[in-house]
């Protein structure tokens, strides 16, 4: 029996180990983005002050383990096997949910999702609880005041840092101005000291000051003075900012920095126990069986987790050094332009959401709202206000998101809301907090225009209905998965466990193949954020041509997938063509969308030039789309209703212009990815040919139709062949009009 036990507390350790790793991938950015985005650093460095962070962080985070251990439960009425049962199915659930979760591409919270998990597995486990026994309530099960403080506290967080996000940005706005450079003679040195000591205050005073390794009697003198030690960190910093200034040191690079560690600090802070609070939990609980129980895993009650966690130094040690790791070596932590960087990017680009009503509805009443202000405020001060607005004196460094304004706010701000939770163990979602503050600084910067606001009014709502569903989800599924092992015991577990196993690797495979997807947008991520109209227009021909080259190159493979699909009448195929067809069709949409943003940024002259030709090559790339759709539906329907297959001769006829076709297709797309058009001249002669051909092809079968019996009894495969013929010449068309358009866009020998 304590074998197994031994086996789910060694299972809990490691699903701890890879909720580190998986949580710092999804969760770092949050604190790198501001700096990486504003581009105030190498990666490096800013990676370094994260590390410096994030371990301080962790060996300050003790504090917080006691909301795995009773902040949601009451481990008193709860014996050793009821404990390791919740403690079990919340860390399986939590990889069940994140595998969904990443799978649907739908953003998600390691904060929510844990105290979610711990409120459902204790809530269905209270009710099976005061069914056996009626003198117990959930009072005296559920720590339903502290539950309620904790969710609470999530909540108004989101609202507050979106608020303060709107607020601050606004008057930091007012007083640098977009053109922040010429307004730095004595506002820098105010600033930067207000920051200063903001942070100081959370940070040394409130965060070291209850640090294990300051004595009592410092506590005492820091708690005293605390008013004097503020006075004399806001004078000292504003007159040593005024002295970098005056020194030509960019003050605000130092701000992103020592913000980006307070956040790192802080969100290790708060957010370890997500990933190692039940674990530790789960581990005191065994020793403290081990030591006591006798044996009885149903009898012995867990009133030790009733006391405050004393987590090893070396533990916490341990899993700060295993943060730092993952944000060094993983692809996401690297991968800094996440949702809310695109959400609130100062510039124009691709938008990842589409519209909604409710977002149409929202932005509608915010414009009805700011008129109305607009027409009661003197005509004077909104004058004065725009000037202070104005996005064309913004200052941008050369493939940066936004300035270094907004993002000093993003990540002081967010690390003074976020360590205030920390202080009063109220675990906020970090990824919220950051999120939010995000999009209300970006709100009053402007940065959502009137072509955008809808857009990213849908994005935020969105990413906070994910939080809602993450709510609901994991209460739900961790009530479910605890039933399950409560009345299932030990193979219920073992199952559960095994599955788990399973969901890392499928999710480590899915991981790859969105990675490599993501790729794609990296020449469009360029053409937005490189100021160089040349330069744009060199990765725009470059975008173009990767993008037809590989229509061409899908065209020509779903093309043979469909006439595989009907001369083996393989429903598969053609399911598989469908999906692939429709799939491709909508990230066609995305991808002219994002060219048309970049066309909108060359030097004009080519724009005017060449504009005709890149419409072309776009409606060309859709057409392919469409004449695969008209040949494959027809086939699709016929193969599934099981009619008569198509006659050996038909196929043996077209198999000539079948190759003749996939030999055009690939000089084409040979053609565009080279920027080489030697057969140009020689693939249009061809295609010529090949028309011809099908031509005479529908020609002769119309009067084989019109004359030969064994064709009119079997007319809907002769119906079915005529498609093809006429699909296959239209496809030849289609490639002439994409050929041409791409020559006459891309190529500089036109």
């Amino acid at each position: 029996m304590e074998t197994i036990y031994f086996a789910i507390v060694a299972f809990l350790l490691i699903l701890a180990v890879f909720d580190l790793f998986v949580g710092v991938s999804n969760d770092a950015v949050n604190f790198l983005q501001s700096a990486i985005g504003a581009k105030v650093a190498r990666f490096r460095t800013v990676l370094v002050v994260a590390s410096a962070g994030v371990l301080i962080g962790a060996v300050m985070s003790a504090g917080m383990m006691d909301v795995a251990r009773h902040g949601i439960m009451q481990p008193e009425n709860y014996s050793f096997a009821e404990v390791m049962t919740i403690f079990l199915a919340v860390m399986v659930t939590d990889v069940v949910i994140l595998d969904i979760f990443n799978t649907l591409g739908m953003p998600t919270s390691t904060t929510v999702s844990l105290v979610f998990e711990l409120l459902g597995a204790t809530f269905i486990l209270a009710l099976f609880k005061m069914g056996s026994d009626p003198s117990l309530s959930f009072v005296d099960l559920l720590n339903s005041s502290k539950a309620l403080s904790v969710i609470i506290a999530i909540f108004v967080s989101v609202a507050i840092a979106f608020f303060f996000g709107v607020a601050v940005m606004w008057l930091s706005r007012i007083v640098f101005t977009f053109n922040y450079k010429k307004h730095l003679r004595y506002t820098i040195a105010i600033f930067g000291g207000i920051a200063f000591t903001a942070l100081a205050y959370f940070i040394f005073i409130k965060g070291l000051g209850g640090s294990p390794f300051i004595s009592d009697a410092t506590k005492d003198w820091i708690k005293e003075n605390t008013t004097m030690l503020l006075l004399v960190v806001f004078v000292a910093s504003t007159i040593l900012n005024e002295i970098l200034h005056l020194l030509h040191v960019n003050v605000f690079k130092i701000i992103v920095l020592l913000g980006t560690f307070a956040l790192a600090m802080a969100f290790a802070g708060n957010d370890l126990v997500n990933f190692i609070g039940v674990p530790l939990a789960g581990l005191d609980s065994l020793q403290d069986f081990m030591a006591n129980g006798k044996g009885d895993i149903n009898g012995f009650m867990m009133t030790s987790l009733m006391s405050s966690a004393k987590s090893p130094i070396l533990y916490l040690l341990i899993a700060g050094i295993i943060m730092i790791v993952a944000m060094a070596t993983s692809k996401k932590a690297q991968n800094v332009v996440k949702t809310s960087v695109d959400l609130s990017r100062q510039d124009e680009g691709d938008e990842m959401f589409g519209s909604s009503r409710v977002a149409r509805s929202i932005v509608r009443v915010v414009q009805d709202m700011g008129e109305g202000i607009a027409h009661m405020m003197p005509k004077s001060s909104t004058k004065w206000i725009d000037t202070r607005f104005n996005k064309e004196e913004a200052i941008l460094t050369n493939g940066a998101a936004f300035d270094e304004v907004r993002a000093s706010i993003n990540l002081v701000l967010a690390a003074m809301l976020i360590i205030i939770g920390t202080n009063y163990k109220l675990p906020l979602s970090t990824t919220y907090v950051t999120f939010m503050v995000a999009m209300g600084s970006s709100l009053a910067d402007h940065a959502w225009s009137r072509d955008s606001a809808v857009f990213r009014v849908t994005g935020v709502l969105s990413v906070i209905g994910g939080w809602f569903v993450t709510a609901g989800v994991a209460f739900a599924a961790a009530a479910l998965v605890c039933t399950l092992m409560h009345f299932g015991g030990f193979p219920i577990m073992i199952a559960f466990m095994v599955l788990d196993i399973y969901l890392l690797w499928r999710s480590a495979q899915a991981y790859k193949k969105k990675k490599a997807n993501e790729s794609k947008d990296d020449i469009f991520q360029l053409m937005m954020r490189t100021k160089d109209k040349d330069i744009v227009w060199d990765l725009l021909r470059k975008h173009v041509g990767r993008t037809q080259s590989f229509v061409t190159r899908f065209t020509c493979e779903e093309f043979n997938r469909i006439i595989d699909g009907m001369s083996k009448e393989s429903l598969k195929d053609l399911r598989t063509a469908y999906r692939n067809i429709n799939n491709e069709r909508d990230t066609l949409k995305k991808i002219r969308r994002q060219e048309f943003l970049a066309m909108r940024r060359i030097p004009q002259a080519i724009a005017l030039e060449r504009n005709t030709w890149f419409h072309v090559g776009a409606n060309c790339n859709q057409q392919y789309m469409y004449c695969l759709r008209r040949m494959l539906d027809p086939i699709k329907e016929h193969v599934d209703n099981n009619f008569q297959p198509m006659p050996k001769k038909y196929l043996d006829e077209f198999e000539s212009v079948r190759r003749r076709i996939n030999e055009m297709m690939k000089h084409t797309d040979q053609m565009i990815s080279t920027n080489r058009y030697n057969l140009y001249r020689e693939t249009l002669i061809i295609s010529d040919e090949c028309k011809d051909e099908l031509s005479a092809l529908r020609e002769r079968h119309l009067n084989f139709m019109q004359k030969d019996q064994d064709a009119a009894a079997n007319m809907k495969t002769s119906l079915l062949y005529l498609n093809i013929l006429q699909e296959s010449q239209e496809m030849i068309s289609i490639m002439r009009h994409q050929l041409r358009a791409a020559y006459k866009f891309i190529s500089e020998d036109k």
